[in-house]
C-alpha cells in the first residue's frame, strides 16, 4: 500500500462515519446537546470538516471550500472560524441540515482525495508549518488532521447513540 493509498483509505473512514452520524436526523437532532456545554452533532461535524478544510488548503496552498458554502450555513462567525476554543453559545449556534452537512464534508473530502492521491513519500516531509517548534511536515499535518476527525466523528457517533436511546 503506498501512502496516498493509506491516506485515501483513513480520510474515507471519516467519511463514512460522518454520514452515519448525521443520517436521517432533523434539524432539531443534530442541535441535541448532552447537557447545556456539551458539543451537538452538527457542531461536531461542522467543526471537524472545517479543520480538514482549513488544514489541507493551507499545506497545499489553496482556498478554502468553505467559500463556497459560509453563506448556506448562515453562521455569526468569522468566515475563517474553524470552531477551535469556540464557547458554549457559539457551539449552539451550529444548526444545519444533514444533507448540508454532509454536502459540505462531501465537496472537502473529494478535494482531499484529489490532493493526497499523488502524494509520494519524499513530499511527507515537506515543511507545511513553520509557526512551531519544530515546524510541521506535511505528515504530521495529514496525520493530525485525521486523527482530529476521527475523534470528533466518534463523539458525534456518540452522542446520536445517546439521542436514539433517549427518543
Amino acid at each position: 500500500m503506498t501512502s496516498a493509498e493509506l491516506l485515501t483509505d483513513a480520510f474515507g473512514r471519516v467519511r463514512d462515519e460522518i454520514h452515519a452520524a448525521v443520517d436521517g436526523l432533523t434539524v432539531e437532532q443534530l442541535a441535541f446537546r448532552v447537557d447545556a456545554d456539551a458539543n451537538s452533532i452538527a457542531w461536531l461535524c461542522w467543526h471537524l470538516t472545517r479543520v480538514q478544510d482549513d488544514h489541507l488548503a493551507d499545506a497545499f496552498g489553496l482556498t478554502q471550500v468553505w467559500a463556497s458554502y459560509s453563506d448556506r450555513f448562515g453562521l455569526p462567525f468569522a468566515t475563517e472560524e474553524i470552531g477551535y476554543g469556540q464557547n458554549s453559545k457559539e457551539v449552539a449556534e451550529v444548526r444545519a441540515p444533514a444533507e448540508l452537512l454532509t454536502e459540505y464534508y462531501d465537496a472537502v473530502h473529494e478535494r482531499t482525495l484529489r490532493l493526497v492521491a499523488g502524494i509520494t513519500d519524499p513530499d511527507l516531509s515537506r515543511i507545511v508549518d513553520e509557526r512551531w517548534d519544530p515546524p510541521v511536515t506535511l505528515s504530521v499535518r495529514l496525520v493530525s488532521v485525521i486523527s482530529d476527525c476521527l475523534q470528533h466523528a466518534g463523539q458525534a457517533a456518540f452522542v446520536r447513540g445517546i439521542l436514539l436511546r433517549r427518543d
